[in-house]
């Protein structure tokens, strides 16, 4: 807390400038600016080949940039990968596993091959990364025989192992039933609210709504617009109000009215306490007064014209 109102800035954990990648001639990336502050819920967001897996994947050091600069925890990459990555859990392009081990002796193995922690909690450490996904009650069965979805939970335990300060997730939800995709969603909202940053790439826009308070939206390989999830999800001037007033609501706002269905009206308006202040003081009695914003497709369409872009 200060005493003069100023707010002192959050650290970044990931920070680029200008990062570009090339494969021949093919622009992959195009000179993307990011910047994003320790404590956040980031959603990377882009169609199919919009860049999106690459750019995490030079964020990690196993791809190098063509042109920029980018730090990860501080550190320049990738010369300061050594002492960063220890401290962040990924999930790229789906998990990579030994199929004929179980998932557990996967597990131990990942955990062996970096600096887990001691040898002597290896066992502890993997249990706690399994229940976390809800994979506690796993046989011993190999990884061959794991659906789609089990193998995913796999891959994001083994990015829990080490209890990471920052979480790099790519398509974290992919191949999950509903259940599943609300469960991935509760695990990572737990871990953030426990001090873990999590950035988020996915195409599908609706579950990023649901889970990040900042976005980043790229086509092709170009930043098209960033920022807090609040702000691009801006009012789109309609509210909905539900009355078991109806008629006196309609009798005092006319034409202002734009749509009823039975005690539920669509109302223009840019001033929603400003409508239920006047709806109230006409004796119009409100239940429920809701201002409509755009969903972050919407402005996706909106920014990239997308009708031409597979979502």
């Amino acid at each position: 807390m200060t005493t003069n109102g100023w707010v002192p800035q959050l650290p970044s954990v990931i920070r680029t400038k200008g990062l570009t990648k090339r494969y021949g001639r093919r622009l992959v990336v195009d000179a993307l600016d990011l910047d994003i502050v320790e404590g956040d819920r980031f959603g990377f967001l882009g169609p199919n080949g919009s860049g999106k897996s690459t750019t995490l994947r030079m964020l990690l050091g196993l791809v190098f940039p063509t042109a920029g600069s980018a730090e990860l925890l501080g550190a320049p990459l990738p010369r300061g990968c050594k002492s960063v990555l220890p401290q962040v859990g990924s999930l790229i392009e789906g998990p990579a596993y030994y199929r004929h081990m179980s998932g557990r002796a996967n597990l131990r193995l990942f955990d062996a091959a970096g600096p887990g922690g001691p040898r002597r909690t290896r066992r502890e450490r993997v249990e706690t990364a399994l229940h976390r996904v809800r994979m506690g009650r796993v046989d011993e069965r190999p990884v061959r025989a794991y659906s789609l979805g089990m193998k995913q939970r796999l891959g994001l335990a083994g990015a829990l192992l080490r209890e990471p300060r920052l979480l790099v997730l790519d398509e974290p939800t992919n191949g999950l039933d509903p259940q599943g995709v609300h469960e991935v969603r509760e695990l990572l909202a737990e871990l953030n609210r426990e001090g873990t940053t999590v950035v988020l790439s996915s195409h599908l826009l609706s579950e990023v709504e649901a889970l990040c308070s900042s976005v980043a939206i790229i086509n092709a390989g170009r930043m098209v617009v960033s920022g807090s999830v609040d702000e691009l999800r801006s009012p789109t001037g309609d509210v909905h109000v539900r009355t078991p007033d109806p008629d006196m609501a309609v009798r005092l706002l006319g034409e202002k009215v734009l749509r009823r269905d039975a005690d539920q009206l669509t109302i223009a308006s840019d001033d929603p306490a400003g409508l239920n202040a006047s709806l109230v003081s006409a004796g119009v009695r409100v239940t429920e007064l809701v201002a409509q914003r755009r969903s972050l497709e919407e402005v996706f369409l909106d920014l990239t014209e997308a009708g031409e872009i597979p979502l």
